[in-house]
């Protein structure tokens, strides 16, 4: 849910969107700002966050969703390309893990043999085929019932 015109704690990202926190941006657009990730997995890892303050994906506004992930892709290549990586980590967390409440898609180099092994949680397994169809049942009914993303309550 998008966050509420007036929040406890101020939000970083939108600090860091107004000019008032620094960090070493990498590039601007008109509906987005990407910049290095101060605690990085590796050197280069990228974060590309909403100019507007939009707390899940859930949440984005259908018109903010092709020119954000346009730039999350092209931020990827420039990542890849820029830093002679073997190819990228492209994460985005929503609430659980999600340091930050604000959308963010992290871009993180990747090298082979890089120690990064995977995903970072375990893996489950079905108890058999039907419980996997109830699971997909699940989601097509949430599908069914989900209308259009809200409008952001406030701009950075």
């Amino acid at each position: 849910m998008a966050a509420a015109a007036s929040t406890a704690r101020p939000c970083a990202f939108c600090a860091i969107v107004a000019g008032d926190l620094d960090a070493p941006v990498v590039t601007e657009t008109e509906h987005t700002v990407a910049f290095l990730d101060h605690s990085p997995l590796f050197r280069g890892h990228t974060l590309v966050v909403t100019r507007v303050h939009v707390e899940t994906l859930r949440d984005l506004p259908d018109d903010l969703l092709t020119p954000f992930f346009t730039e999350v892709r092209r931020i990827t290549a420039a990542v890849q390309d820029g830093l002679g990586a073997d190819g990228v980590f492209v994460a985005q967390n929503n609430v659980v893990s999600q340091s930050v409440p604000h959308l963010h898609v992290h871009v993180v180099p990747r090298r082979r043999k890089d120690g990064l092994r995977g995903f970072f949680w375990p893996r489950e397994r079905y108890a058999d085929d039907a419980e996997a169809q109830e699971y997909a049942a699940r989601i097509r009914s949430a599908l069914g019932r989900r209308g259009r993303a809200r409008e952001p309550d406030q701009t950075c």
